[in-house]
């Protein structure tokens, strides 16, 4: 079981200024961009079709939606009565122009109401996902129902057009997510009739012929076979991973092994042959795919930030049917690095695409031509026209407490290493460590029998001050009062399989859970010229203007001929390369950046 967000405080650390931050900046300079843009305006229903000015995007509402979640965590824990009637005056917009059967959408209400559930491929039910999520984490923050009842209302209708009445022109949804709201709403209201609703989206994908888009076939949206048959991770990115988190879901509510078992599948399939170094995923901007295996290129890496949340989300369910570190690793692994990266160091900026190399001479070499050739952008933007990812950061950061501990059969799981407290009834655990800066954890526990700790993919060496028992990546351990963790942190470099193109002889530096990089404002030389010393002889140093650890390592330097070409000559100078986070990219203005590189003796 997962605990109330209530339960659970992260009371410092490096998780605890990420919270800060997202409270007192980020959540204010999402709303500020989608003020601007007139996203929250829109909800209110007031576009004329003659106001000479677009039309709103069909994709808006769950923009606002996944800002208005990130606002309700927020208020969970912190009073804030601006922040509260910003929210409220969503909801105000959302009861004035609710259709009496219960729909909400901008777009159709204003745009085309005859064409209400006619095209599967616009989005509906995915926004309409993303406002019952908001409505369930608002209702569960602070205890006001309005919203609830609205979406609830919503939800009855979409019952009707989809199950009872059969009144939609489709079956199952172009854009995934309404399957794990109706989840989240179903353990909400205890009201089977959406968990039944849940069930009827998952078990009809992949059994009729659906309307598609023209540039894709069945696979982009996880519509070419049945739930349980799935066993690649195709398509685009984030709805399989949001229906793939579903199906998870489902799976641990139902006890339905045969959809666990494809979810097993696709984890397998995403993480020993689809996913980055960083835990990014989706590596083609064209659809914004999963492609075929060991496809990671670097440079056009596209890596979507709400692929990496969505990822996560996954993770978490699997961890809910199965105890195995695997999925605590991975979600770490994206919590780091694939998922950080999408927010600058100020907090007032996101990248919708993560790449792990920037080589800006090929941003800009096409000098007589206005079209540019397509890569990602090189610096974080405010805003983006589809700006789903900075709305993400918002309820992901502001709830990263869920991520912490959970309780099975009377196990209390330690899956991540925060400082923090978690308080159940006459049960609770005190966290205290500077993680991920040092490998020290200190566990207090009280009132629990048996507990069990994760231990990290990534650790070669550690010490538990108490007896334990290995299973499954965790240290089981009885009657614990207090437990004294240390995991040895140390630079370490990490190869890629063979298939992966570009990469044979090539490493990526990682200290604990974090991939370093290097930039070229460090390192004032081509960074294509710079290898690893096979053996590193790194330093660490603290780095103010990023508040971060830079590694210092042993290097070298390929002495290139001064002329176009010349006979070749293996000639190397030892030189100490700095290395930085890898979430930390692109803070300091546009720079060239490498996560691999070759290797010498």
């Amino acid at each position: 079981m997962n605990f109330k967000f209530t339960d659970v405080n992260i009371t410092g650390g490096f998780w605890k200024k990420l919270e800060e931050r997202n409270r007192n900046i980020t959540i204010n300079a999402v709303y500020d961009r989608f003020s601007d843009t007139g996203r929250f305006e829109a909800m209110h229903c007031t576009w004329k079709q003659d106001s000479g000015i677009p039309a709103p995007s069909i994709f808006w509402d769950s923009d606002v939606a996944k800002w208005v979640e990130g606002a309700a965590y927020i208020l969970a824990k912190h009073e804030n009565p601006d922040l509260m009637a910003k929210v409220e005056d969503v909801i105000d917009a959302i009861e004035e122009n609710q259709w009496e059967d219960g729909y909400y959408n901008i777009y159709f209400t204003v745009g085309e109401p005859e064409s209400r559930f006619k095209s599967r491929l616009n989005h509906e039910l995915y926004c309409a996902g993303h406002l019952i999520e908001a409505a369930v984490a608002y209702y569960e923050a602070t205890g006001r129902d309005r919203f609830l009842k609205l979406m609830e209302k919503y939800a009855d209708y979409i019952e009707r057009a989809f199950v009872t009445e059969k009144t939609a022109k489709f079956v199952t949804p172009g854009h995934e997510e309404i399957e794990l709201a109706l989840l989240r709403l179903y353990r909400c209201t205890k009201k089977e009739k959406y968990l039944d609703l849940c069930k009827f989206f998952v078990n009809s994908r992949g059994q009729q012929k659906e309307e598609v888009y023209p540039f894709a076939n069945e696979a982009y949206d996880q519509h070419n076979l049945p739930a349980r048959e799935l066993s690649l991770a195709e398509g685009h990115s984030v709805r399989a991973l949001y229906f793939y988190t579903a199906m998870a879901d489902l799976a641990n509510q139902a006890n339905d092994t045969e959809l666990l078992s494809a979810c097993k599948r696709l984890f397998d399939d995403i993480v020993n042959r689809k996913m980055y170094i960083t835990g990014g995923v989706g590596s083609s901007y064209i659809g914004e795919n999963f492609t075929v295996a060991y496809d990671l290129p670097s440079e056009n890496a596209y890596t979507e930030t709400c692929a990496a949340i969505a990822l996560i989300f996954f993770c978490q369910k699997m961890l809910e049917n199965e105890i195995n570190s695997v999925y605590a690793d991975t979600m770490e692994r994206v919590m780091y690095n694939g998922m950080l990266s999408g927010t600058s160091y100020d907090g007032k900026a996101f990248f919708y695409e993560n790449p792990l190399e920037i080589n800006l001479r090929n941003h800009y070499r096409n000098t007589s031509l206005v079209k540019k050739d397509r890569l990602p952008i090189t610096q974080r933007k405010e805003v983006f026209d589809c700006s789903c990812c900075p709305p993400n950061i918002n309820r992901v950061f502001s709830s990263m407490e869920q991520y912490i501990y959970t309780k099975k059969d009377g196990v209390y799981y330690v899956h991540q290493f925060m400082q923090s407290t978690l308080k159940d009834g006459n049960a609770a655990i005190v966290q205290t460590t500077d993680f991920p800066h040092c490998g020290k954890i200190s566990l207090k526990f009280n009132g629990i029998k048996t507990a069990a700790v994760r231990i990290p993919y990534w650790c070669r060496e550690f010490s538990i001050s108490v007896p334990y028992k290995a299973e499954n990546g965790y240290a089981y351990i009885e009657n614990p009062e207090n437990v004294e963790i240390e995991f040895k942190l140390e630079p370490v470099l990490y190869g890629a399989n063979a298939e992966v193109n570009g990469l044979s002889g090539k490493a990526a530096l990682m200290y604990g859970p974090i991939v370093y990089c290097v930039e070229g404002v460090d390192n004032n030389v081509n960074l294509h010229r710079l290898s690893f010393a096979e053996i590193l002889n790194a330093s660490l140093e603290h780095t103010d203007e990023l508040d971060t650890t830079a590694i210092i390592t042993d290097g070298y330097i390929y002495n290139a001929p001064e002329s176009l070409y010349a006979p070749f000559a293996a000639s190397y100078e030892k030189v100490r390369i700095k290395l930085i986070p890898y979430y930390l990219f692109a803070n300091r203005g546009e720079s060239d950046m490498l996560v691999w590189l070759d290797v010498r003796k």
